[in-house]
């Protein structure tokens, strides 16, 4: 029997021969169509070829793109399990030609491998055409032998394939295969065409005409061709079996399903069984293209088809987690033609065991609580919309888990009324904000969000996509359209860009469109879920609902992610160095720095700088590739996480884990922000600064990368030229430096000690170098430019032992402020105080206070020029006591 993948590589090598270029399955969130939720079609990725907006190095080309049908109005999520055919995840086989070849050629290459390559009987094929597409008709008689009967013509639009409302369409020659009469069904266009006899294979698409309005059809200059195989479709014909769950690859699927559960694929278990391996592909892709679980968008849809499979193993009995222990039958059977999954392995392993082992804590409780809302309802009832909503909003029980529950009895669920309590709780929500201070103006965030939902970021996957423009702000309030000029904010329902959160800035880069070009310059997340881009009109203009091109700076975005890497990496490195005590206080996580706040009492020495930046540079040669797995805020603090200061958390965090320490993690933090995908991204480490910030707090700033090496490089330049004004090597400067500045303190001792004898032997502006009698008493009182005022003390206490009984006074005045101490011998200050004069000095000088003993005080003001004035009153003081009364 020839395998799954075997037909998969049958298929690409067929048309490789024939010319077309083998190209990569692209990933499953569109990077070309915002209104779409997931790549749904082989031909998705090239749209923008067939409009003529991109061109590529060739002209054919053929892929197995991975599909996922499963939100919006492309959902066959319901009927997964159920029918032969339906698929979450499917691989659509296509071949693409972009003006080169048409129907003669796509016709002929598709009959070819069918009939002569595989081998399928032709008497075992049906077509169909478009009914006024006779050129279709003839070719399918001429190339394939075909009887009139089995070439079938089909007036609806089943049979005619356009883009949207405008743009690329063309008739469609649809390839159906019969199984036989056995089975009920008719060929299409009959009574019977939804039975199994008659299986659609493969549609081709020929791209011949450009709607230009609703009554405007003109033909394309370079008609082109489109077409899509399901291989899941395929391969149940050529392994000889009318169900698409009885092919290879979901056989190993259900079968590693059934050993870990012990329930056979029977009667009511294998619908359950089938869900669980349809699920389980579509789930480990969407991981490995980065779309995680979320309570919006893309990941809500993700979400729920994993809870459905989820429940399905509860239904078979599962006592304890199951999908995570499927995944290696996942990456055995498609890992070697998808190696993303390989790579992602883990990711989707530690997601769905997280997910399940969360929404089995749900299950429980949520199905109790139905049981009793539903105890009195019987089959056609309908379950009151708030009780659907009070079982999501206080349980987590969601509204499509329980129309699912309920599907089984019979009951409905009413959705106005569910609809209704959710319109409620959101009017709630937003007075609250109002009544916590926050800003009237968000009203407008509020209008935005609730009309739209959340932006929905895809820049962990992407630097790049497109988006559609869902709203417009200018001057504080919404507007249809900008132009030229025109300042304003952009939303978009998905971006790119980072909006500023948790000390990481937001992205820069740019917005263009058909007719637009638009510098975003920071991009900012208002209400924690919108991001808000701020932007300027450079040419041209938008309006809500353009579809636009968003590309954020790849360089800026780079130099970001690995300062915020650099950061966690830090708190590691200080906590390990200074304690467990280290804990975050606040970041910045700019382009061109990094500046982290901890707690910590003291400084850190330069060993401990030193320390810290070597550790830090150690993880970051390790070169280790940083993991990031989803948890709830309480499980990921449980299992060792750093909650980050400043960060809101919502129901899910993002748990990043970096470096290798013994046997752990070095590194485990919650964080939202954007990250190197290995460590040696972040290139070099560099702490520039450490400092207080306030009592308890300290601040490390620092550089990575480019930034980090031009530092050093300054900072030795700096060096080079040092040496070279001491004429001496890089490798002398230290020990000149050292010469020089002990030569320095020699020069200042000589200089303080000459200074000091110019004191003892009179000054400029002071009385004579004798005392004078004053009062009966003798004084000496001196002014000094330039002495050190350490040494007035011993300047003072010299002038006192050369008059031997007297005041002593010394005003020392340095770049405008005096320093002035007054010295009494022992006889002398029985009856007078050193203060007392010492405090009239200081008045005179503009200073206060001043203190000592009653034999020695020292004081100042910044008032130096009116150090002789100082001498002066306190001779006027000292005479002014022995006056005649």
């Amino acid at each position: 029997m020839i395998s799954t993948n075997d037909i998969r590589r049958s298929f690409l090598d067929y048309f490789e021969r024939e010319g077309h270029a083998r190209i990569q399955s692209a990933p499953l969130v569109p990077q070309n169509d915002p209104t779409l939720m997931f790549v749904n079609a082989g031909m998705v990725p090239f749209k923008n070829v067939f409009t003529g907006l991109e061109s590529r190095p060739y002209s054919t080309a053929t892929s197995s793109q991975k599909c996922v049908r499963a939100g919006g109005k492309h959902n066959d999520l319901d009927n997964v399990g159920y029918t032969a055919r339906h698929h979450t995840f499917f691989e659509m086989l296509g071949n693409f030609s972009f003006g080169d070849y048409f129907k003669e050629r796509a016709i002929t290459l598709a009959w070819n491998l069918l009939t002569k390559e595989w081998g399928i009987p032709a008497e075992k094929l049906t077509v169909t055409v478009y009914h006024t597409d006779d050129e279709a008709f003839d070719l399918w008689r001429k190339i394939a032998g075909l009887p009139e009967d089995r070439i079938i013509r089909i007036a609806t639009n089943d049979n005619f394939w356009s883009m949207g409302d405008t743009g690329p369409c063309g008739p469609c020659s649809e390839i159906f295969y019969d199984h036989g009469d056995h089975i009920w069904g008719g060929p299409p266009g009959s009574p019977e065409e939804d039975g199994d006899r008659f299986v659609e294979i493969w549609n081709l698409v020929f791209m011949q005409y450009e709607q230009v309005d609703k009554e405007t059809r003109n033909p394309l200059p370079r008609p082109s061709i489109d077409t899509g195989m399901g291989l899941e479709r395929v391969a149940a014909v050529l392994q000889g079996v009318t169900d698409n769950y009885d092919t290879d690859t979901f056989k190993a699927l259900i079968a590693a399903s059934v050993a870990l559960t012990g329930t056979q694929a029977e009667g009511d278990a294998k619908a359950s069984h089938r869900v669980i391996a349809d699920h389980l592909r579509s789930s480990g892709f969407l991981i490995a293209d980065g779309v995680l679980p979320a309570s919006e968008g893309r990941g809500y849809v993700l979400r729920r088809i994993m809870r459905r499979a989820m429940r399905h193993a509860h239904l078979l009995g599962a006592k304890d987690p199951l999908m995570h222990r499927l995944v290696p039958s996942l990456v055995a059977e498609m890992g070697a033609a998808f190696p993303e999954l390989v790579r992602a392995q883990p990711l989707i392993e530690a997601t769905l065991l997280q997910e399940e082992t969360q929404f089995r804590r749900t299950l429980t409780n949520g199905l109790r609580l139905l049981d009793e809302a539903t105890a009195g309802l019987g089959e056609g009832a309908v379950l009151p919309g708030e009780t659907a909503f009070k079982l999501y909003d206080t349980f987590g029980f969601p509204y499509d888990l329980t129309e699912d529950a309920l599907r089984p009895q019979g009951i409905s669920v009413d959705r106005a009324g569910y609809d209704a309590a959710m319109a409620e709780q959101k009017r709630a929500a937003r007075a609250a904000w109002k009544g916590s201070g926050q800003r009237a103006s968000d009203d407008l965030w509020f209008d935005i969000a609730e009309a739209f939902g959340s932006t929905e970021f895809i820049g962990y996957a992407t630097d790049a996509g497109e988006g559609q423009v869902i709203a417009i702000i200018k001057d504080g309030a919404r507007v249809e359209r900008a132009e030229a000029g025109d300042t304003v904010d952009i939303l978009v329902n998905q971006t790119p860009f980072y909006g500023e959160s948790g000390g990481q800035m937001g992205d820069a880069g740019t917005i263009t469109g058909d007719a637009v070009s638009i510098t975003v310059e920071d991009t900012a997340k208002p209400l924690g879920r919108l991001f808000a881009h701020r932007s300027r009109i450079d040419s041209g203009a938008v309006a809500v609902g353009d579809t636009v091109r968003l590309a954020i700076d790849v360089d800026r975005r780079a130099r970001i992610r690995a300062n915020h890497s650099a950061t966690h990496l830090l708190h590691a490195a200080l906590r390990r160095r200074l304690g467990g005590h280290v804990t975050q206080k606040g970041s910045l996580v700019a382009e061109d720095r990094l500046r982290f706040d901890f707690s910590h009492n003291s400084a850190m020495t330069p060993q401990e700088i030193a320390d810290v930046e070597a550790d830090v540079n150690r993880h970051i040669r390790g070169n280790d590739a940083v993991t990031t797995r989803l948890m709830t805020p309480d499980d990921a603090i449980a299992a060792g996480a750093m909650a980050l200061f400043g960060e809101k958390y919502g129901d899910e965090v993002r748990v990043l884990s970096m470096g290798r320490d013994a046997d752990a993690s070095y590194s485990v933090e919650l964080c939202g922000g954007t990250h190197v995908n290995a460590l040696g991204d972040i290139a070099l480490f560099e702490i520039v600064s450490e400092s207080a910030v306030s009592s308890g707090v300290r601040r490390i700033e620092a550089l990575t990368g480019e930034a980090a090496r031009a530092y050093l490089s300054a900072r030795d330049e700096k060096l080079r030229e040092a040496a070279a004004a001491l004429k001496a090597t890089p490798d002398d400067v230290p020990a000149r430096v050292a010469a020089l500045v002990e030569e320095r303190r020699k020069l200042e001792r000589e200089l303080a000690e000459a200074k000091k004898a110019l004191a003892l032997g009179g000054g400029a502006g002071a009385a004579p170098a004798g005392p004078e009698q004053i009062g009966g008493v003798n004084f000496v009182g001196q002014v000094i430019e330039g002495l050190d005022p350490k040494s007035l003390r011993g300047a003072v206490d010299d002038v006192k032992g050369r008059i031997g009984s007297g005041v002593a006074m010394i005003v020392a005045v340095n770049e405008g402020r005096a320093s002035v101490a007054v010295g009494l011998t022992a006889d002398v200050a029985e009856s007078r105080s050193a203060v007392d004069l010492l405090r009239i000095a200081v008045a005179v000088l503009g200073g206060q206070g001043g203190g000592g003993r009653s034999d020695m005080a020292q004081g100042g003001g910044p008032d130096g020029a009116k150090a002789v004035d100082a001498v002066a009153a306190v001779r006027a003081a000292l005479a002014e006591e022995h006056a005649p009364a």
